[in-house]
């Protein structure tokens, strides 16, 4: 059977996932079983499209209950006070400046399991997290986008 691969979490990625578990399991679950026995009160299930919505909801929880339970399970938290002080690592928040387009950046490195980048946090899987992890504030790293073109970052400043 093959290894469940192993979720790189920071700590307050891994409390986040930790409360939405409580709150799916507790508060969504009573919700969904509310909606579920309002619609069967309402008589034939057959043709009954609130029911049918309650219960697509509830395996949909139950889905991601299971999800986030696996992600908790696998998880390997990584402490940010941890490391060379002045080097990128997961944890890190890492202000850049794209050099071509002469645009400061400013990016949270986390595990792939937290990454969401409109709100600013990258992957350490990512190409750009990739090539900045283990790098220092005043290098240039040089990233490879997935069409082979180069893209060059001034590291600036990094924050614990």
């Amino acid at each position: 059977m093959a290894e469940a691969k192993k979720n790189m979490l920071t700590e307050e990625g891994y409390r986040k996932l930790e409360e939405e578990l409580q709150d799916l399991k507790v508060n969504k679950r009573k919700e969904i079983a509310a909606k579920i026995k309002e619609a069967r009160e309402q008589g034939d299930l057959s043709e009954n499209a609130e029911y049918d919505a309650a219960k697509d909801e509830q395996r949909d929880n139950e889905h991601r209950i299971e999800e986030v339970e696996k992600i908790l399970k696998n998880a390997i938290i990584v402490a940010t006070d941890e490391g060379d002080k002045d080097a990128v690592h997961i944890g890190c928040t890492v202000k850049l400046l794209d050099i071509e387009f002469e645009e400061e950046l400013e990016y949270q490195i986390v595990g792939s399991t937290e990454a969401d980048v409109l709100s600013g946090k990258i992957s350490n899987e990512s190409p750009v997290g990739q090539a900045l992890i283990g790098s220092k504030a005043g290098q240039t790293v040089d990233v490879e986008t997935p069409t082979g073109a180069v893209v060059k970052y001034k590291i600036l400043e990094i924050h614990k």
